[in-house]
């Protein structure tokens, strides 16, 4: 399963996704539409997507990261990434969203309880 970090929504140019899946038989151009199509939601945050493909069809996962997750959270405006650097995101979140974003990161947090992954997200 293939792992590509995106910017969304952006259509990923197909000669970057050409060596990830050109020799597993799909076309680059095609799933660079539906990583777009998939990532439309987390317009102007980094997000990782997950290929699973199965008979020559390609499904994508969005994974976001507990970052992608807590700005997202703080209804930031999307912002272009490459003229406007350093951005201090402030505001504040219900505990209740987080625990909503700590419910998401659950499987991939090396905690035991869930109160430890609301830790992790914390630091």
């Amino acid at each position: 399963m293939p792992m590509l970090s995106c910017l969304p929504p952006l259509r990923r140019r197909p000669e970057a996704l050409a060596p990830k899946v050109g020799p597993l038989g799909l076309s680059p151009k095609k799933v660079g539409d539906d990583i777009a199509k998939a990532t439309g939601d987390w317009k102007g945050l980094k997000v990782t997507c997950k290929l699973t493909i199965q008979n020559r069809q390609a499904k994508i996962d969005v994974v976001p990261s507990a970052a992608s997750l807590i700005i997202k959270e703080l209804k930031v405006p999307p912002r272009d990434r490459k003229e406007v650097k350093n951005v201090k995101h402030n505001g504040n979140i219900t505990f209740d969203a987080l625990l909503k974003i700590a419910r998401i990161m659950r499987p991939r947090s090396m905690a035991h309880k869930l109160e430890g992954t609301v830790l992790e997200i914390l630091r």
